[in-house]
């Protein structure tokens, strides 16, 4: 089947049919007769022909640094719910944290193989800044601020101010920081300046250097606190820049004999179901990651709508949902 069928059946020209299929202006009857000519005949147009002809792709590039991460898979799902309702499709690529792949699947997208991307950022170099500057398609980041771009982030620094400062007024007195690298910015650098603050602000500006790097699993969690446990130790308090490295964190008190939350306070990062299955309940911090793809999504259908736009920015709250392991 073809356009020049499509018509012949439903009593229409080939031009109609064109109008049809790119959501052109037809009258009611012509647009029943060949709807219910496709129907029948199961016709489907050839999308890389309609690309060709509208240079729309109806696809959106989505790079994410970890596909098996419970956030990230939150923040595509709200994109997923908002651009599928408008019919797109998802093109998902991961990165594994590795910033030089980020930039070489922003290249590919940039050859105009999608309508535009959604950048589920964490580090951005010298270089993401460049390819930002430069993409032909329109670009907005999910889950980081960056400068001169289009983005939705978190308000981590106030987030994880508060949840230490919780800890300072719950009593505890020597804490120690389980955080993430500093190139993210939001949740390696922001995550740490903010428990720096908060130990300063509450008159223990020596503990801001109680802090250890870890990698957003339980097991790293489990050795970055022994480390942290054998330098800075005893604590009896505890905040981790995530859920999993606080599980982890949990198993090494455990080992050790410490019990939680008696003799050590202990918070994790992102609400997740791990928070509810551990024992001691975690408490954490609930971000609105869905929300957060959505809100990036919708920027990015105003930004294939208005290109002229000047980039806008979204900062979304938190809630801090307390738990067994710091009351």
């Amino acid at each position: 089947m073809n356009i020049a069928e499509i018509a012949r059946l439903a009593g229409v020209s080939p031009s109609a049919v064109s109008r049809y299929l790119n959501q052109g202006s037809l009258s009611r009857e012509k647009r029943e007769a060949i709807g219910r000519v496709i129907r029948e005949t199961g016709y489907r147009p050839l999308a890389q022909a309609q690309a060709l002809r509208t240079r729309k792709t109806r696809t959106i590039g989505v790079i994410l640094p970890q596909i098996d991460s419970s956030p990230v898979g939150s923040m595509v799902a709200g994109i997923d719910s908002v651009l599928s309702r408008e019919g797109f499709q998802l093109l998902l690529a991961d990165s594994r944290n590795d910033p030089a792949k980020e930039l070489e699947y922003l290249d590919l997208f940039d050859d105009q193989r999608v309508d535009g991307v959604v950048l589920i950022g964490t580090v951005f170099t010298s270089g993401h800044t460049a390819m930002l500057r430069r993409s032909r398609v329109p670009v907005v980041i999910s889950g980081q601020r960056l400068e001169g771009a289009a983005c939705v982030f978190h308000d981590d620094y106030q987030a994880f101010y508060d949840i230490t400062s919780r800890l300072l007024e719950k009593g505890c007195r020597r804490l120690g920081y389980l955080g993430a690298r500093p190139q993210d910015r939001a949740v390696g650098r922001e995550r740490t300046r903010a428990y720096q603050d908060a130990v300063r602000d509450g008159g223990l500006a020596g503990q801001g250097g109680h802090t250890v790097v870890a990698e957003f699993t339980i097991a790293s969690g489990r050795e970055t606190a022994r480390e942290l446990w054998e330098r800075f130790g005893p604590l009896d308090g505890v905040v981790c820049a995530a859920d999993t490295i606080a599980a982890g964190a949990l198993q090494y008190l455990r080992s050790r004999g410490v019990r939680v939350p008696e003799e050590t306070r202990l918070t994790g990062q992102g609400g997740s179901e791990l928070c509810h299955v551990t024992t001691p309940t975690l408490t954490t911090i609930r971000y609105c990651y869905e929300e957060c793809g959505a809100d990036a999504a919708n920027l990015l259908l105003e930004r294939l709508e208005k290109p002229e736009l000047p980039p806008k920015e979204v900062k979304l709250g938190y809630v801090i949902e307390e738990n067994e392991s710091s009351r």
